[in-house]
């Protein structure tokens, strides 16, 4: 079974109130969708970070997040962890301020997940980053999960149930 690290966008699109902003709609919708229907078939990991983040805020949405996010084993922030963010950060593919997502892609990393499942296109599912971070990777041995959007991830579920034409 597949791995997948539930980075904090998604419990925040699973559980916000429907948006009027038709992307994020859209967003929530797919997000609400991967998780009711598709993510029973993956282990499914989160970390101490998301925990943390999921619990800022409103607190009637913190504790929506934080009861959805209840069911999910989640892995500590350990010294392993911050010393791969550190160089995650340290490579200049992220910016300074995205200490918190490098955070999330070294835990992924660390627990050999599959993918990292984000909304976070700034920092995390970012063709211009990702190809960034890849590069650094292959040259200092890292095995980076394939980060992705619910959309994507759902999309290459359907793939693997279509016939070949």
């Amino acid at each position: 079974m597949e791995t997948v690290y539930i980075e904090t966008t998604i419990v925040s699109y699973l559980v916000a109130s429907p948006s009027r902003d038709l992307i994020v709609a859209a967003h929530q919708a797919v997000t609400q969708e991967w998780w009711r229907e598709a993510r029973e078939g993956y282990r499914c990991l989160t970390s101490d970070q998301t925990l943390t983040e999921a619990a800022q805020g409103d607190a009637t949405q913190a504790r929506l997040r934080l009861a959805a996010l209840a069911e999910v084993v989640s892995v500590p922030l350990t010294g392993e962890v911050e010393a791969l963010a550190a160089e995650l950060l340290a490579c200049g593919a992220l910016p300074a301020r995205a200490r918190a997502d490098a955070i999330h892609l070294a835990s992924a990393t660390r627990v050999q997940a599959d993918y990292l499942v984000t909304w976070n296109c700034r920092h995390l599912a970012n063709a211009h980053i990702l190809r960034k971070l890849e590069r650094e990777a292959a040259r200092r041995g890292w095995d980076l999960p394939t980060v992705c959007t619910p959309l994507e991830l759902r999309g290459a579920e359907q793939d693997a149930t279509q016939p070949d034409s």
